[in-house]
């Protein structure tokens, strides 16, 4: 009741499992999405092709960029793996997730941020590349785009937050010059809790295969924001805290 609640859609919030461009009845679920979000008639986000947005909160010298990717909209066709031991699709190594328009506006809303915090929000995990389900990895050449983007555009402390899962984990990749955090958070109702490993080379700490949700934690009593991120269940139980820097 006293704050404002956004979001973005995943493949079951979009209408159809896994979903791509080519579910025909996009645009109806935008808009019953939209209004259940409430957001206002009058929002540009309204007005165009596909459901990603951004939002800004805090006064001068603490500004959170909040940036929401729509990973389904504009994502094009994977190909069913016939190996039923391997991955569940083959990679499409020219296909785009998020279309030009999009490209073109998140390039301008990370160059042109005046914000100190910059959470990137992907429905699909970026940085895994190793289990068997939906993520950019299935984008190759997306995906390589996506964090060259990153690199250029240098927004400041800038982190991922991501779901679908099932399950949560906090990886970390490397880039040289740049390191990224990406939280992945799932699901509030619905766990793997069968799940006791799967392979990630850029995991900080467990895998978490229980109900849970994740917070961040912003310190701006420092020089630069330090941000903390926690992962928790029921009865706000810790499971893992992490320290993103």
């Amino acid at each position: 009741a006293q704050s404002q609640v956004i979001g973005i859609w995943d493949d079951h919030d979009y209408g159809v499992n896994d979903g791509n461009k080519n579910y025909v009845k996009k645009d109806q679920s935008k808009g019953l999405m939209f209004d259940f979000l409430g957001l206002p008639k009058d929002h540009v986000a309204r007005s165009r092709d596909g459901a990603y947005q951004s939002y800004t909160f805090g006064p001068a010298g603490k500004k959170v960029k909040i940036i929401l990717l729509d990973t389904r909209y504009f994502k094009d066709t994977l190909e069913k793996n016939p190996d039923k031991n391997g991955s569940r699709y083959l990679p499409n190594k020219s296909g785009d997730v998020l279309g030009f328009k999009q490209w073109a506006w998140l390039e301008k809303e990370l160059t042109n941020s005046d914000a100190q915090v910059h959470l990137l929000c992907s429905s699909v995990q970026v940085i895994s590349k190793e289990h068997n389900y939906e993520k950019w990895a299935d984008y190759p050449a997306a995906r390589v785009k996506l964090l060259n983007l990153l690199k250029k555009t240098k927004a400041e402390n800038l982190f991922i937050l991501s779901g679908d899962r099932h399950i949560a984990e906090i990886s970390m990749l490397d880039l040289g010059d740049l390191a990224i955090y990406e939280i992945t958070s799932s699901g509030l109702t619905h766990t793997w809790s069968t799940l006791k490993e799967e392979p990630n080379e850029y995991r900080v700490g467990d895998i978490i295969a229980k109900l849970n949700f994740g917070v961040l934690h912003i310190d701006w009593s420092g020089k630069k924001p330090k941000l903390t991120a926690d992962i928790r269940g029921v009865n706000n139980e810790l499971y893992f805290e992490c320290q993103l820097e």
